[in-house]
């Protein structure tokens, strides 16, 4: 019992080197490009963002691993267990965005509070890394919502990550192109089993509560960002 008890402390040590490991790697990387402090605020937003996933996640009873953070590409939580229903997906998607969002609200808060430039632009980088991830296209949290809606909303998605390219190309939006491609195939082909059917069917009062929310945080966060897009030059 002894052996047990310090191998799963051992274990969950373990993961806490992950994550923290990770993050000061992600640190250190960003440091080099954008300074150590922006670096340090702008890992805490992508972790806010991350644990509200966690959280959620955990709330619906799913087994979660902590966040793990690579450079440039973001985080992600591991999900070993894995949702139900599109109902469930969905509600674990939006609360990294929604959570996230509020991290960026408190620092444009406390940007306004403090008269800092350093604080803004870091409300800037959460509104737009939050609205980012709202890309109605799995995998992004955009397109585990909108699967609670209607799958066919991938259709969307996929034209918006391809104007995205064309504005900025970015190897990382090819990346996410290619692990999307699947779920635009499937969008196309409609659900083709039971099982499949049974996953997407989520009723309607849900779906529009979704849609709400889903539409309002994005309005939002696209408002946030172009406000704060035209008022940074004027701080740096």
């Amino acid at each position: 019992m002894k052996a047990l008890f310090l191998l799963l402390k051992a274990l969950k040590f373990g993961k806490l080197l992950t994550t923290g490991g990770t993050m000061l790697l992600s640190v250190a990387v960003y440091a080099w490009f954008f300074g150590w402090w922006y670096a340090v605020g702008f890992v805490a937003l992508i972790f806010v963002h991350e644990m509200g996933h966690y959280v959620a996640a955990r709330r619906r009873g799913l087994n979660v691993g902590a966040p793990t953070f690579i450079p440039f590409v973001g985080a992600w939580i591991q999900l070993r267990d894995l949702p139900h229903d599109a109902e469930t997906e969905a509600y674990v998607g939006l609360a990294g965005p929604l959570i996230g969002s509020i991290g960026a609200l408190a620092c444009f808060y406390l940007a306004r509070s403090f008269d800092s430039s350093l604080l803004l632009a870091l409300s800037y980088s959460g509104f737009f890394l939050n609205l980012f991830n709202l890309i109605p296209l799995a995998p992004f949290d955009g397109g585990r919502v909108t699967a609670a809606i209607s799958p066919r909303l991938w259709l969307i998605g996929a034209p918006v990550l391809v104007a995205l390219f064309l504005y900025r190309p970015s190897p990382l939006l090819i990346l996410m192109a290619v692990l999307a491609l699947p779920n635009v195939m499937k969008a196309l082909r409609g659900p083709q089993t039971d099982a499949e059917r049974a996953y997407y069917s989520v009723p309607a009062e849900t779906r529009l509560s979704y849609a709400a929310v889903y539409i309002g945080l994005a309005a939002f966060l696209a408002i946030m960002c172009e406000q704060l897009h035209a008022e940074l030059p004027q701080v740096r």
